[in-house]
């Protein structure tokens, strides 16, 4: 979409406008900390989306990590695809683990 390096205030009239479900490894950046999902963000300030996916790993995730954890992203889809206003974080553990969250945003 030549939009590489866009910033993400930029990027997020163009998912939204285009209905698209977002998927990143920049996660404070639009869902905001992980201790307060939604109270800052880019996704902070929309009432209706196509759903957010976050892929968290260590700084610096190389290509095989972030494929492995957006593998994991899509079998979660395959048992329950709808995203609508909700956020689906795949984070690498420190035991090696990966741990599975989903929850709204906005919250109810």
């Amino acid at each position: 979409m030549g939009r590489a390096g866009a910033k993400d205030w930029d990027l997020l009239p163009l998912i939204v406008e285009g209905d698209w479900t977002f998927v990143t490894r920049n996660s404070i950046d639009f869902r905001g900390e992980a201790s307060r999902p939604g109270e800052k963000g880019q996704y902070a300030r929309v009432d209706l989306h196509a759903g957010l996916i976050c892929l968290n790993g260590p700084d610096g995730m190389l290509r095989n990590l972030q494929i492995e954890l957006f593998a994991q992203a899509l079998r979660e889809l395959d048992a329950d695809p709808d995203l609508v206003n909700q956020v689906l974080e795949i984070s690498l553990e420190s035991a090696g683990e990966l741990r599975v969250t989903r929850y709204a945003l906005p919250s109810d």
